[in-house]
């Protein structure tokens, strides 16, 4: 291997992230027969979000790079939260994303081997079946510093246990009633291995397996099973779950022969600024309707960033950005902002939109007459080309590129000013007309005809160029403006008030009346258009040929920080 090579090499082990050498690390050792398989096992309890993606990327993502496989396996072990439109946006998403499962699992496919299992522990005298309540539980499990106690039913005789197990899943025994525990350490370090719970009794019906079970087992118990019956051999987990990879470990090594084993690793969750991601909080949202349903575009769940306006491109890049690491931190949301600007900058066509409209009159333009003028798509893309638009006498222009009485560093249109109309002419304003409140109605300016874009005038320089639409050539469009959901930089961490509290007042102001170009008339939802001079917009699922609907996605320079600053 020539030097070069070798620096090469060497580059590509320091790009790998810590996950990635420890997978190429058992490749190369032959482990499990050189063979990669993970999964990503979503509970089907609501809608994924962001951190999530962090996830699917990972488990889907070191599949493809090892050409091995991933399967999307459903941990549906709680009847109580769980349904079936939660499965479905699952796969939608992930889907959505860009990524294919091998196979679809559910923990419930395993019901009957875990069953099993859980009666073989019993037998070997590694489980009981314990009758105490939950708070009795808890305290004699003691805590860090301190050793638990033996439950009154850890010695109870084999066949008891066995008996109540199976009346614990007839129906017989009422939901908190008792509970399986596996027979561990009472006094162990690791709070984990103080006799975990393994199942417990639900008497809801189950979405795939209806009224089958009533005993169901504990996440501990079903996960690491899971991977083994699967052949999983990369099982990634955040961070949390460290401390319970010894039991998964003891979970396993109780029943699993041969070499093979899942290996559990662990990396850090995202957390975000100015975003929540409890799902029990999002779900709080949902409910008391403080937002619009789980897709609300200032939601950090997918399906929220995708009707947002955000791409699959811009989210997988802004995964690859972050990284995995095992230490877990606050993360910018800007980060995930500039994501997107990076992503539409390059595809996104350039239309004009004027949220807040003011008629502008051009006074010495003829009457009745109008032109074309050209329009490039996207200057980043030449092969999206350009456009034909309607220029006329009377134009669409937003209020605050108008100031009767303006600041030194003004530099848009106020009496005695010149500014450039995009891809027009240059105009100088002559004046304005107010209502009897003192609101401007029109403004009044004179166009310089030999100024239009692309003559040899046109390269008169002045200092502002503003964006207009034509009166007479425009669609009238509702324009949300979201922004972010909270106030505070992580509302995680505010324990003494009520995260409700910390919403931000003005994370959606709704704008009708709104003016945008005629080429937009046929557009469908999804759609994603740069504002010039304002920000990215998309369509809205609400949009309808007769009353369009944008969102914006972001705007084009992150304003946050600096409204903070003033704040």
């Amino acid at each position: 291997m020539s030097a070069t090579e070798n620096l090469n090499k060497e580059e590509s082990k320091r790009n790998l992230n810590f996950i990635e050498q420890i997978v190429e690390k058992d490749l190369q050792e032959g482990k499990n027969g050189g063979r990669i398989q993970t999964r990503f096992p979503p509970e089907p309890n609501g809608y994924l979000h962001i951190g999530h993606a962090k996830a699917i990327c990972l488990d889907f993502g070191i599949a493809e790079k090892y050409n091995g496989i991933c399967n999307l396996r459903f941990d549906d072990t709680n009847p109580v939260k769980e349904d079936v439109e939660y499965v479905d946006s699952i796969m939608e998403d992930i889907r959505w994303l860009g990524f294919h499962w091998e196979n679809v699992f559910y923990a419930s496919d395993y019901f009957g081997q875990l069953w099993d299992l859980a009666v073989r522990f019993i037998k070997e005298g590694k489980a009981y079946v314990d009758e105490q309540t939950a708070e009795e539980i808890a305290r004699q499990k003691g805590s860090p510093t301190v050793p638990g106690i033996n439950s009154p039913y850890r010695d109870r005789p084999v066949e008891e246990s066995l008996e109540l197990f199976y009346k614990m899943n007839s129906g017989e025994i009422p939901e908190g009633k008792m509970v399986l525990r596996a027979k561990i350490d009472m006094a162990s370090p690791n709070m984990h291995f103080r006799d975990p719970i393994m199942y417990r009794v639900i008497h809801i019906p189950h979405h795939r397996t209806g009224t089958q079970w009533k005993a169901y087992p504990m996440y501990d118990f079903a996960h690491g099973q899971s991977d083994y019956f699967e052949g999983v051999t990369h099982s990634l987990c955040t961070l949390e779950f460290e401390v319970h990879r010894p039991l998964y470990d003891w979970f396993l090594d109780q029943f699993a022969t041969g070499d093979y084993r899942p290996r559990q690793i662990e990396f850090n969750r995202l957390n975000m600024t100015y975003t929540m991601m409890s799902k029990r909080k999002l779900l709080q949202l949902v409910q008391e309707k403080l937002v619009a349903g789980w897709d609300d575009p200032r939601m950090p769940t997918i399906c929220g960033l995708r009707r947002r306006g955000y791409t699959p491109e811009s989210i997988r890049n802004f995964i690859d950005d972050i990284g995995y690491t095992k230490y877990d931190g606050l993360i910018d949301v800007s980060l995930l902002e500039h994501s997107i600007r990076e992503d539409l900058n390059k595809r996104a066509m350039r239309v004009s939109g004027v949220i807040d409209p003011v008629k502008l009159i051009l006074t010495n333009y003829p009457e009745g007459e109008g032109e074309m003028v050209e329009a490039i798509n996207n200057p980043e893309d030449e092969s999206m080309g350009s456009r034909q638009v309607h220029f006329g006498r009377e134009l669409w222009i937003e209020r605050d590129d108008f100031m009767e009485e303006a600041p030194k560093n003004y530099f848009r249109l106020t009496p005695g000013n010149e500014v450039r109309l995009k891809n027009a002419y240059i105009v100088r304003c002559t004046g304005c007309k107010k209502d009897e409140n003192g609101v401007v109605t029109e403004v009044y300016a004179e166009y310089d005809p030999l100024t239009r874009s692309g003559m040899p005038e046109a390269n008169r320089k002045v200092k502002g160029t503003i964006h207009w639409v034509s009166v007479d050539h425009c669609l009238d469009a509702e324009v949300r403006l979201y922004d972010r959901l909270f106030l505070v930089e992580n509302p995680s961490e505010e324990k003494d008030c009520d995260f409700r509290d910390l919403l931000n007042p003005e994370s959606l102001v709704i704008k009708q009346h709104c003016k945008v170009e005629a080429c937009l008339k046929d557009v469908k939802p999804l759609d994603s258009f740069q504002f010039q001079r304002i920000g990215y917009f998309n369509v809205d699922k609400d949009s309808t040929p007769d009353h369009l609907v944008f969102n914006r996605t972001v705007s084009l320079k992150d304003s946050w920080k600096k409204q903070q600053t003033k704040n």
